[in-house]
């Protein structure tokens, strides 16, 4: 009884405990700054999304007719069919190299410090300036290379090939997503005790096994991180298409991110583009609730 009410005691002297008001002066004012630069122009966005607006001079509101329009439009539609087709390659591709690779630097190798820190190299660099650099290869070096070897779809540049330009801005995401994989997935080995590996070694537990029994479940919660992260950073492939494509050739390469960049900010679609903004952020809030819950249930089994 005694421990009972020294136990209430200090529940009740908890909950009664003036908070200095240093917090308040500190949280405060970043949360006004935080409201003030994300909520109030997504509301805007919101608002403009009903209008007809061009993004400046006098408007009308129309109600739903810019939402109704997007449905109809089969340029939208192809940018969103095309953004969740590159998304989910990136998305796998990012993954399983860099969980591979991490895996690799994990393991007892020399210069492993070195090699990490070559690995996060393209991570830093600006993704515009090395789109460039990998433009010109892909219009000049590696064509006269599918000269050389033969090869007749890599005789003239992908960025031109219909077809085929999807596969240069697939590339450019990937060697520069794995950096960022790759370090989380090398935070997550280092919370795996070695003392498990040396208890599997001991029952006969070959390299494979380790790595699907051991390795991948323990660093599971990294794992759903590092999905979430690369594929909402793939459905937002913006930069690779204005360096590689600039959403060429005859619109095969626009994204959603780039149709609402190109068509609201130099095509005179502002308020239309704003309703695409608003319905691809409604899209990708559901994904992400959805894989959120889809990972941790599969954590808890």
């Amino acid at each position: 009884m005694s421990n009972a009410k020294s136990a209430k005691k200090k529940v009740s002297a908890f909950s009664t405990r003036k908070v200095d008001h240093a917090y308040y002066w500190m949280a405060v004012p970043a949360a006004i700054i935080f409201a003030a630069f994300l909520y109030v122009p997504f509301l805007q966005g919101v608002f403009y999304s009903f209008t007809n607006s061009q993004g400046y001079g006098d408007f009308k509101i129309i109600g739903l007719k810019n939402y109704f329009a997007l449905f109809q439009d089969n340029r939208v539609g192809h940018a969103y069919l095309f953004t969740f087709a590159i998304a989910i390659v990136i998305t796998i591709l990012v993954n399983v190299i860099a969980m591979f690779i991490a895996v690799a630097l994990n393991g007892k190798i020399a210069f492993k410090n070195g090699f990490r820190a070559i690995f996060f190299i393209p991570y830093t660099l600006s993704v515009l300036v090395i789109g460039y650099v990998f433009k010109y290869i892909f219009m000049n070096p590696l064509p006269e290379l599918g000269k050389a070897l033969g090869i007749d779809w890599l005789s003239s540049s992908l960025l031109t090939n219909e077809s085929l330009a999807w596969l240069p801005i697939v590339f450019l995401a990937v060697w520069q997503s794995v950096a960022y994989s790759v370090l989380l997935y090398l935070a997550g080995l280092q919370t795996i005790d070695e003392e498990i590996y040396e208890a599997a070694s001991i029952d006969g537990v070959n390299p494979w096994q380790k790595f699907w029994k051991i390795t991948f479940p323990l660093i599971g919660p990294f794992f759903t991180i590092n999905l979430v992260i690369s594929l909402k950073n793939a459905l937002n492939t913006f930069d690779q298409v204005v360096a590689l494509t600039d959403g060429g050739p005859n619109s095969s390469t626009e994204t959603v991110t780039y149709l609402i960049w190109k068509g609201g900010l130099t095509g005179g679609e502002y308020a239309y583009q704003t309703a695409n903004a608003v319905l691809f952020f409604v899209v990708l809030a559901v994904i992400a609730i959805i894989q959120l819950r889809i990972s941790s249930s599969q954590e808890k089994i």
